[in-house]
């Protein structure tokens, strides 16, 4: 399969990996500006996850870019497993972190008291809905790499 869509090198990949930096970066500032996010555990791993997405995923672009205008993809063997391994380990600790946030926003909407205001929580569940996207585009961008390794 000389063009498998999503596989590193097409502008099916390049526009996975913008969306998945795009993201990345929307969940981090939702989490991080303006807003008090080191008190919980969950907050902290999700903003460590999207921070370790946004520079591979960017990374990634990069490589998509210099493919498509050199016309010649990056697939060499050993290189598409770091890829693939990559994307898998991001892919659930990305998934990881946004459950975790998930939770934690739940358990502070339905306890007793005021542990959360209309205002932060609605910044931690858009931080939340913009990791779900992150890590969906992710898991896509590593099944297509699976895909295509898989066909050699």
């Amino acid at each position: 399969m000389d063009e498998t869509p999503g596989a590193v090198g097409t502008t099916a990949s390049l526009s996975l990996r913008l969306g998945q930096a795009i993201f990345s970066s929307a969940s981090l500032l939702f989490m991080s500006v303006g807003v008090e996010f080191y008190g919980y555990t969950a907050f902290c791993f999700l903003v460590t996850i999207m921070g370790l997405v946004i520079p591979w995923s960017c990374t990634l672009a990069m490589v998509d870019i210099y493919s498509i205008i050199v016309r010649c993809p990056l697939r060499l063997p050993g290189v598409m497993i770091i890829v693939v391994v990559g994307d898998w380990v991001l892919s659930i600790l990305s998934l990881a972190a946004a459950c975790a946030t998930v939770g934690v926003i739940d358990l502070l909407l339905h306890i007793d008291g005021p542990y959360c205001s209309p205002k932060f929580c609605g910044r931690y569940q858009l931080s939340a809905a913009m990791a779900f996207l992150s890590w969906f585009l992710t898991a896509a961008s590593s099944l297509f790499n699976l895909w295509f390794v898989a066909s050699w």
